[in-house]
Order: structure tokens, then sequence, then C-alpha cells
């Protein structure tokens, strides 16, 4: 489905928030579509994980409209805490139960027969590849086996909508993937992600839409793809054989440069479908055939320190 025809599943209109006379969100809008993945990226002390516990109803905001799976924050806080999963920056896990013990608890908190819960626990534990480890405390799991546990504890109510806080800190790249496949796999079902990270690679590969918050407002949003040609520096690269094919096309494109050896150059671009047209089809009028072409874009790193004046990514927690 085209998801700007998908419904709502996180509304948010002019949120506010101070502690004293800090202002941490000022008044910011945004949009979370259903079955997405919405990534929230902003430096230390941004309002990231402020922005969380006011959406998971743990915090209080000073002002605004916001509606979470359908329901009014100010007025339906139960039914807001029935639709969502909260997967925080700190485990929840019991480390003195075992993963089963854990699962089977997170089921008794949320009311459920203990024979729904026992069933619902063996699931989850092969659907999360903990089934080796089961029976055993969760003291002996190692960082990535805890993340995992955690998330599938999360997944024991049922929500719709999963808020993330920056859910793989700490962990090696290995353990990184493992928790990005069970995030894509989640929105394939259908659920929602609403999540926050310090890894700009990590919104980069998982997140639909990107926001970028700092000073306590949001100062850009839109794909990764879309974030990247906010900034200047992005290029397409034409590749030749001949020296004199290469001399027509620098003629023919009066700012390009000739970069990484002598039979390349770039044409400063900001990489779109229409500028890589018109980059064809004047190389077609002149009848020039380049051995390859290739779009080279600044990444998320290069948005984020042109947004944000090179502060850290990392915030602490509020």
């Amino acid at each position: 489905m085209n998801p700007d025809y998908r419904q709502s599943a996180i509304s948010v209109t002019g949120l506010n928030k101070s502690f004293g006379e800090q202002i941490v969100l000022d008044r910011i809008d945004f949009e979370v579509k259903e079955g997405s993945i919405f990534s929230l990226l902003g430096p230390n002390g941004a309002g990231k994980t402020t922005t969380v516990q006011i959406l998971s109803t743990l915090l209080r905001p000073d002002g605004g409209e916001i509606t979470v799976g359908g329901y009014d924050l100010a007025t339906a806080p139960e039914g807001v805490r029935s639709s969502i999963g909260v997967t925080g920056q700190f485990s929840a896990v019991d480390e003195l139960l075992t993963g089963r013990e854990n699962l089977i608890l997170m089921g008794d908190l949320h009311h459920l027969p203990r024979r729904e819960s026992v069933a619902l626990a063996t699931d989850l534990l092969e659907k999360f590849d903990l089934v080796d480890a089961a029976d055993k405390p969760a003291s002996s799991y190692s960082g990535g086996m805890t993340r995992r546990l955690d998330l599938a504890m999360t997944l024991v109510g049922g929500p719709r909508i999963i808020f993330l806080d920056e859910p793989t800190t700490g962990l090696d790249p290995r353990s990184r993937r493992v928790v990005w496949d069970i995030v894509r796999d989640l929105v394939a079902g259908g659920v929602t992600i609403f999540l926050t990270t310090q890894y700009l690679e990590e919104a980069d590969q998982l997140a639909d839409h990107i926001a970028v918050l700092h000073g306590g407002r949001i100062v850009a949003e839109g794909t990764a793809d879309q974030l990247k040609r906010l900034v200047p520096g992005g290029y397409i690269r034409l590749d030749f054989i001949e020296r004199d094919t290469l001399a027509a096309a620098a003629t023919a494109f009066g700012g390009a440069a000739q970069v990484n050896g002598d039979l390349t150059l770039a044409i400063p671009s900001d990489g779109g479908v229409h500028a890589v047209r018109d980059v064809l089809d004047r190389l077609d009028s002149l009848r020039i055939e380049p051995a390859g072409l290739s779009v080279h874009t600044p990444d998320l790193d290069d948005v984020f320190l042109a947004l944000t004046g090179g502060e850290t990514v990392k915030e602490t927690v509020r």
C-alpha cells in the first residue's frame, strides 16, 4: 500500500514540554503512518527520550494535540497504553529469571490466562531464536540475546505500535543487524515502529520517514534520500574509456570536475530523478555515451552535522 494512503498511527500537533525554564520541545508537529518505521534523530539532550515518554503516557506534555493508536492522549491514556509497547534504552529483563519466566511474567502483568502466557512464551522464544537459552537465567545472556528477549517481552500484549528508544545501543554489529531483521519482520506484520537511535546508519537502513530534532524543534524531515539532498556535495559520476569522449563531456558540463582518476567526471547534482534525466538527455543529444554512470549523495552523517551544527547524536536520559 502506498504510505500516503495509510491511516495515522501517531499524530502530533504543537507538542511542547519544558523543565523549569528549559524548553525541551517547542511546539513540534509530526505524523507516523500505520505499518511504517518513523525515526526521530537528534543530538544530545534534543528531547528524543522525552518525546517517547510523552507519547507512551509516562510524562505529561505542557501542551499540544496528540493521538496514538486512534486515542487522544489527554482524554484516553488507557486506550493509548492498550495499543503500545515500549522498549527503552535500558533492558526491562529480570536477570534473576529465565527467558521463559520473564515472558510468562509479562503475560501475568497483562492479565492473560496462565495457559495462554505459557503458549505465547514458547512461540516468542522460537520467533526470537531463544529456544536453547529459554530455561537459563537471563543473567547468562549476551547483550544481543538480552535485547531480543526485551523485544519479545514488548510483544506479549500484542501492541499495534512499538516505541524503540535506542534499541541497539551497546550491541555489536552482528547483533544490531539481527535486531534490524526483527524490526523489519514486525513492520511486515503490520506493526508501527517509532524509533529513536544514535546510529545514523540504523535510521538510514530502517526508517520510512525521518525527523531531525534540534533546539526543541524539528528542523528537517523526509525520507533518507530526501534529507541527503538537503546537503550540498552530491554529484553524478560519469566514467569514460576514451579521453576524447571525456573531454567532450567536460565541455558540455561546465561545472564538472575530474575525480578519482583522469577518466572520471563529477557533475554537481542533488541526485534527484530530474537531475539524472537532464544529464542523460544532454549526453544523448551530444551522442556522448559514458562507460558508466552513478549517483553519489551525502550520507546521513553529513545531513546531521549540517542541520545540528556538528553536535553528537547521543542523548542523555531525561
